[in-house]
């Protein structure tokens, strides 16, 4: 009897949070039932509504393993769940025309209603962000924020193991993990399950694009933007038009793109995408530092901004002067080469300027970031002469992507139990620490020393973590917040 209660329970939660209609129970119930492998169901059944739908979907997991529906691994359970929570989800039409309904009312509403849909459908992960170690850290530029990401479940080794096997044989559809075909996709080994995976039709720029949010949420409102066409990230004008497009939709939400080459650019340079949110990250509220005009457009307010990466922000009313200054000053950029503070256009015929564009509303005006970056490699600095240098690797020498840039760092899982060593370290308590983290640790025993205490170490070690991610972010900045470096960000701006 246990599972029919599982089952009510999950109609009953569904009803609640408004996910299916109370006329739609008996027909869900029976497809639940089908996918279960019975065929009737009891008169009288005690629900279990004190439990969440994510709750709800590991007992039902659970079962299907115990009757041998499904194999007990990762990819099967996620795929099970997935088809399970599917039958509480109308079609993509449906939940487009209820979007655009609200949309009419207020674009806020409609996003609200979106977001709450993929929570309540599992497609964002809550209960595995939960997991995530947040907190904030107050800096010179203000207050960072820091996340040890700990939300993606683990792959077991039998996971692994069939991953490993099917490798080269592995389809390619859909091309990428964000291709509109994920829509609906069942999902297969290796490839995440998206059965309860529901998209927003938008135009941006005269093009299809697609809104959906980040499963795994970073922030507020993690939204993904995606092409409905398969192309390579590329930052032109087109980009400066899309995100102020979407700005104009969504007022209430910032947009960026992570930058177009490697080492500087994001995770996924296949696909052309854009982040955004109803968020506002440190360098969003950081200060103007030096003001100029840009002589071609000046009706438009340009400023570098007080913050460690180089940061050109323009401000106006006229989206079109926008578009026209941000793509001037990107051609500008990548043709920009300054010997004396190591800034090089090109290696031979290949390319190492681009930008990390950030688009928002602030006071009924349109706000425009540009963030400088230059991707080349040296013999000292192999990963990027731009991009964290070796000290500050055991923390983040990932590449310092769109969030990293806006002041959020993401920081990797191996940190939870490497940082817990660290403190045991300063502590003089009995530790394994981890030899990358030694001559930091060192340092802090030193510099703390008799002062820390079991009540204190905890927020030193969450202090000098966030220093590190400020070095990170300082380490990427083309132009140094020294004198040489200020100097020649202005002389840039002279060009302009």
């Amino acid at each position: 009897m246990h599972v029919y209660s599982v089952i009510q329970g999950f109609l009953q939660k569904a009803i609640t949070v408004e996910m299916i209609h109370p006329d739609d129970e008996i027909y869900v119930r029976n497809q639940m039932m089908a996918l279960l492998a019975f065929d009737s169901f009891p008169d009288v059944v005690t629900s279990q509504t004190d439990q969440e739908i994510p709750e709800l979907l590991d007992q039902l997991v659970d079962y299907a393993i115990e009757k041998g529906l499904i194999e007990d691994y990762l990819d099967a359970k996620e795929i099970f769940s997935s088809q399970l929570i599917n039958l509480f989800i109308p079609s993509p039409s449906y939940v487009n025309k209820q979007f655009y309904q609200l949309y009419k009312q207020n674009p806020e509403r409609s996003t609200t209603f979106f977001y709450q849909l993929s929570t309540n459908s599992n497609y964002i992960k809550k209960r595995d962000v939960a997991k995530n170690i947040n907190y904030t850290v107050e800096t010179t530029y203000g207050e960072l924020d820091i996340t040890i990401n700990l939300s993606k479940p683990e792959k077991d080794p039998k996971q692994i193991a069939m991953e490993r096997e099917i490798k080269f044989n592995s389809s390619n559809y859909p091309k990428c993990l964000l291709c509109v075909e994920n829509e609906g996709y069942a999902g297969r080994i290796g490839h995440p399950a998206r059965s309860n995976h529901r998209m927003i039709r938008l135009e941006l720029k005269e093009e299809p694009w697609f809104f959906q949010y980040s499963p795994y949420v970073y922030y507020n409102e993690h939204c993904i933007l995606l092409s409905g066409e398969h192309r390579d990230m590329k930052i032109n004008r087109g980009t400066f038009a899309r995100l102020l497009d979407f700005v104009d939709l969504f007022p209430h939400y910032f947009a960026g793109s992570n930058a177009d080459l490697p080492i500087v650019g994001g995770s996924i340079l296949n696909h052309d995408h854009y982040q955004g949110g109803n968020y506002e990250f440190a360098m969003a509220r950081a200060k103007d530092d030096y003001v100029f005009t840009i002589n071609s457009y000046p009706s438009i307010q340009a400023a570098t901004v007080k913050w460690p990466m180089s940061v050109i922000r323009l401000r106006g009313t006229d989206k079109t002067e926008l578009i026209d200054a941000s793509d001037y000053i990107l051609e500008k950029w990548k043709n920009h080469t300054d010997r004396e503070v190591e800034i090089e256009a090109y290696t031979d015929e290949t390319s190492h300027n681009t930008i990390t564009p950030i688009a928002r509303m602030k006071n009924r005006n349109y706000e425009v970031d540009l963030v400088l970056r230059n991707n080349r490699t040296s013999e000292e600095h192999p990963s990027g002469i731009f991009h964290p240098h070796l000290d500050v690797h055991h923390i983040k020498k990932e590449n310092i992507g769109l969030i990293e840039v806006m002041g959020l760092a993401v920081l990797p899982p191996r940190l939870k139990t490497e940082l817990e060593d660290v403190k045991k370290f300063i502590l003089g308590e009995p530790q394994n620490l981890e030899a990358t983290h030694l001559p930091w640790a060192e340092e802090l025993k030193k510099q703390y020393g008799t002062k820390t205490t079991i009540d204190t170490v905890d927020e030193i070690v969450r202090q000098e973590v966030g220093k590190k991610f400020l070095k990170a972010l300082e380490d990427a900045g083309v132009y140094k917040r020294d004198e040489a470096g200020q100097v020649a960000f202005r002389r840039f701006a002279s060009i302009l």
